[in-house]
């Protein structure tokens, strides 16, 4: 119990699987309870309309059964007639042996009798006495037969006391009839009495339910004809609504002993007499129990089987899934390398592909910033390589050492001033980023110390707009250039050489425009410049630096950014260096930033 406890509070009923496993087995169940409850309501109106049927049909068959007994027993009264009375003449031992005949072709027949219109016996078989105490005239069937001639009268079950001997239950069957006897017009009266025991057996064979029966009554005066409880009828122990059954016709419903019974009632004609067969509801409604517990076991086994298909369906379903949690958990914690296999249903064959390529495209946008990273690391170390190159290091000393040779002290000083200020800008205390002021400065420097070593071979200016002096820079961008003009530009020139920076916004980028009227460059040169290429010049070095500089651009604002180039020979050359604006942060914009970063 622990066990399963445990594992209920572990199930997670909010996942797909839990989801898919409920919504089926709930759409199953209500489908099935739907069909079920259809089912059971159709089965069960059914049932009752056969049940009501078969009571009607049995007692068509009991009414049926009667109406073929009357008609046989009217043959019988016919073939007496003519046999025995058509010429009035029933003595003799003739018909004593057809009548004899007669009783022993038929059990049900106990006695067959010939009255008088007084009362006094003509015939009878088996012969026997009247008793004395008969008194035949007063009987039932007598009057019945006097009051209505030719008409073949039923009377009530009674004992026969007419003779002596066993006293049994019989129905007695009259009819009066007008003979022929010696010329004259004789009234008889014809008497069967027919033993009770054979009807009955007839109608005690028939069974509506466990507990259903059938009863016969008279319709003149709702007598019991008939009733398998006869004896508790007589004596007041049971009883019928006799009082309903003479009125309906077809089926009604009551109640007897608290208990709803279907009562279905057939007149059977020629008698006199109606048909009652009683059928107990409740026998029906254990019929709808049982089929309403048939369908509860059914969906109940349903139920069981939609839970586990649903489960597999589920587990099918959700299984790539997890899969593919376990290859998200292991690129999560940096595993680039994970693949899912491309196999299952179609989407998660789609799925699995676009993971892979997603994953691929990662991994390759990764190992790109893994390379510039580097680049740009290189790029630095190469550009502060070059700030520092020993070359220029070397005759920038040794250019010193000439001056204080020739006492040229003060040219000494500044000198070495620009030299100091030129490394602390080139350092910045390892940062990559300074203003363009502080990009200027660095160039001033530069351009000074050059100045001095080519013996003011060249003049130079720096002019700035104010609107760009604040605005961030990579640093060390104008001096590789720099030193492109002065060394390809201007040493060779015999002329004066002059170098103009100038510093401007245009639109949202950030301009340095370098001019020098140096020798110019050709065309071909030109493209050779734009395309990275070395510019091939005797003894003047390479265009590498330059080339760095358009890559660092390049690497942190861009392909948009970067240098161009516009060159004539013999007129000079000018480069123009585009980077976006990007202001130093005002000191809220610094706070703001600095708790976002700590939020």
């Amino acid at each position: 119990m622990l066990r399963v406890r445990t594992g209920l509070q572990s199930f997670a009923w909010n996942s797909i699987g839990a989801i898919i496993m409920l919504s089926f087995s709930a759409f199953i169940v209500l489908v099935l309870t739907i069909m079920s409850m259809l089912l059971y309501d159709k089965f069960a109106q059914t049932a009752e309309r056969s049940a009501e049927l078969s009571t009607k049909q049995i007692v068509d068959q009991v009414s049926y059964n009667l109406e073929d007994y009357v008609r046989s027993m009217s043959h019988l009264y016919r073939a007496i007639e003519e046999h025995m009375l058509r010429d009035g003449t029933w003595e003799g031992e003739q018909v004593d042996k057809q009548l004899d005949t007669l009783l022993s072709s038929r059990e049900d027949i106990l006695s067959i009798t010939l009255l008088d219109s007084d009362g006094r016996l003509l015939k009878n078989r088996p012969a026997a006495a009247l008793k004395p105490s008969a008194h035949v005239t007063q009987q039932g069937w007598f009057q019945s037969a006097l009051r209505v001639p030719d008409h073949l009268s039923f009377s009530l079950p009674h004992i026969q006391n007419m003779y002596e001997g066993p006293y049994r239950w019989v129905v007695s069957m009259s009819k009066g009839i007008t003979v022929q006897r010696n010329g004259q017009e004789q009234q008889v009266i014809l008497l069967v009495d027919i033993n009770f025991k054979q009807m009955d057996e007839l109608s005690r064979r028939v069974s509506l339910g466990q507990r259903g029966y059938v009863y016969i009554i008279d319709e003149s005066a709702g007598n019991i004809v008939y009733h398998p409880q006869q004896q508790l009828m007589y004596m007041g122990l049971r009883s019928e609504n006799i009082e309903q059954a003479l009125v309906a016709t077809g089926s009604y419903e009551d109640e007897a002993d608290g208990q709803k019974r279907l009562n279905t009632v057939k007149s059977v004609p020629n008698i006199g007499w109606k048909i009652v067969g009683v059928a107990y509801l409740d026998e029906m409604l254990t019929t709808r129990q049982e089929v309403g517990g048939y369908m509860v076991r059914v969906l109940a086994v349903v139920l069981v089987l939609a839970v586990l298909v649903s489960l597999m369906l589920s587990a099918s379903l959700t299984r790539p899934i997890r899969r593919m949690e376990r290859k998200m958990k292991a690129v999560e914690l940096g595993d680039f390398n994970v693949e899912l296999p491309i196999e299952g249903p179609l989407e998660v064959e789609r799925v699995s592909r676009r993971f892979n390529l997603m994953v691929h495209k990662v991994r390759t946008l990764m190992d790109e910033i893994i390379r510039e990273q580097e680049q740009k690391r290189r790029l630095e170390l190469e550009a502060l390589q070059a700030q520092i190159n020993p070359h220029f290091l070397y005759n920038t000393l040794n250019s010193m050492v000439r001056m204080v040779g020739m006492s040229r002290n003060e040219e000494v000083v500044t000198m070495i001033t620009s030299l100091s200020r030129l490394f602390r800008i080139s350092l910045s205390k390892g940062k990559t980023i300074i203003t363009v002021k502080e990009e200027l400065e660095h160039a001033h420097h530069y351009l000074t110390i050059q100045q001095m070593r080519f013996k003011r071979k060249f003049r130079f200016t720096l002019n700035a707009d104010d609107d760009t002096l604040d605005c961030l820079t990579l640093k060390l961008l104008l001096q590789p250039l720099i030193e492109n003009a002065i060394v390809h530009g201007i040493e060779y020139d015999m002329d004066e050489g002059h170098i103009e920076v100038r510093v401007y916004r245009e639109a949202d980028c950030l301009v340095y425009r370098i001019t020098d009227n140096g020798v110019g460059m050709s065309e071909e040169q030109l493209r050779a410049l734009a395309q990275g290429y070395p510019i091939a010049r005797s003894g003047a070095g390479s265009g590498v630096a330059v080339r760095n500089v358009h890559d660092r651009i390049r690497l942190y604002y861009g392909h948009a950014y970067g240098l161009e180039y516009a060159s004539e020979l013999e007129e000079g050359t000018t480069v123009w260096i585009r980077i976006p604006v990007q202001r130093v942060p005002e000191e809220g914009e610094k706070q703001d930033d600095q708790k976002r970063t700590m939020a």
